[in-house]
């Protein structure tokens, strides 16, 4: 068993599976923030919550590469590639790395591609993105319905490793594995970090959903149809679809998008409270994927000349002049009638 585990990222999903590692290992938490890591330290506490004796921390990213084999890197998406390329020199082909990231990496390429293959060439997963800034070789994803406020309260949840390799799927799951985690295993690597990435618009769309009083009925239909438009999104970029219908697909999205606790679903509240996406960006605490996944759906959906209404829907209430009101009515009364075509 590995000695000493490392965890890249101290927020609220980086200090949940910390929580969970040191039930079975030694873990190192990676933070920038000294203040963070002298309390960690000194008072085994992040924030308000109360952390194993397991757990130390350091702000010397070289001291991860160092002294740890297997590594979780748990960033958002926006400085994954910085903090990969900072930890380049510390690790190499005998480090193992399952990133709990569900977002995705776009060059600068991205806003001039005109089809599929140029976007496919210009947007990242972050496996993908490890691969290229360092010598690790061995790679995974951690993905599946993982609210990090439940998991620090101790409450039961199940998650899915999803790797290429055996080696990370049995190594992770002994490290993760408990009476409190269930540990699914997945060598469908890319179809769970799309699975991942584009839950989170559809977790946004229903925090819209709700915050302007809609019910469960709705939030039925929305969670369906936002799966059934992930597929096709993920098909276009010739992901495979299975993923999509289990514990990281449509269960990450159940819990996603139906949670206040969810970062995407607070976020589309937000908006429907009339608050600028300026406003969000500044008052939340933690980065909301989806915000920044909606350009990639939107790119793919034109592209692909896909039918995606509520992908278009989100596009223009984002980043377009729709309003909220204008753009929900235009997406309830938009006459695709099909239902799941994607089998």
């Amino acid at each position: 068993m590995t000695k000493i585990v490392g965890v890249l990222g101290s927020g609220s999903f980086g200090t949940a599976v910390s929580q969970i590692l040191a039930d079975n290992t030694d873990v190192l938490i990676y933070t920038r923030r000294q203040e963070i890591a002298d309390r960690i330290n000194r008072e085994h506490r992040i924030k308000t919550h109360q952390l194993s004796p397991r757990i130390s921390a350091t702000t010397d990213i070289a001291e991860v590469g160092d002294r740890c084999r297997f590594i979780f890197p748990i960033i958002p998406s926006e400085h994954f590639r910085t903090v990969m390329r900072e930890i380049g020199p510390h690790v190499g082909p005998g480090h193992l790395m399952v990133h709990g990231t569900k977002g995705l990496d776009v060059s600068e390429a991205f806003n001039d591609a005109k089809d599929i293959r140029e976007i496919k060439r210009s947007v990242f997963t972050m496996s993908e993105v490890i691969r290229q800034e360092t010598s690790v070789i061995r790679t995974g994803a951690l993905a599946g319905p993982n609210l990090a406020a439940e998991i620090l309260a101790g409450q039961p949840a199940a998650t899915v490793i999803a790797s290429e390799f055996d080696e990370i799927i049995q190594k992770g799951r002994a490290l993760l594995a408990g009476k409190r985690f269930i540990v699914y295993g997945s060598h469908h690597l890319t179809g769970i970090e799309l699975a991942g990435a584009l839950k989170n618009i559809i977790a946004l769309a229903s925090g819209i959903m709700n915050g302007i009083g809609f019910g469960k009925n709705m939030e039925a239909l929305l969670i369906t149809r936002g799966l059934r438009e992930m597929i096709h999104i993920a098909k276009a970029v010739g992901s495979e679809i299975k993923p999509f219908l289990g514990t990281a697909g449509v269960g990450d999205l159940i819990a996603t998008a139906t949670s206040p606790q969810s970062r995407n679903y607070t976020f589309g509240q937000y908006i429907a409270q009339g608050k600028s996406i300026d406003q969000i960006l500044q008052e939340m605490e933690e980065v909301a994927e989806g915000y920044r996944t909606i350009k990639f759906a939107h790119k793919i959906v034109a592209a692909a000349n896909l039918q995606a209404p509520l992908t278009e829907t989100l596009y223009q209430i984002v980043y377009g002049d729709s309003s909220v009101g204008e753009a929900v009515h235009k997406l309830i009364t938009n006459p695709l009638s099909v239902d799941v075509d994607f089998i």
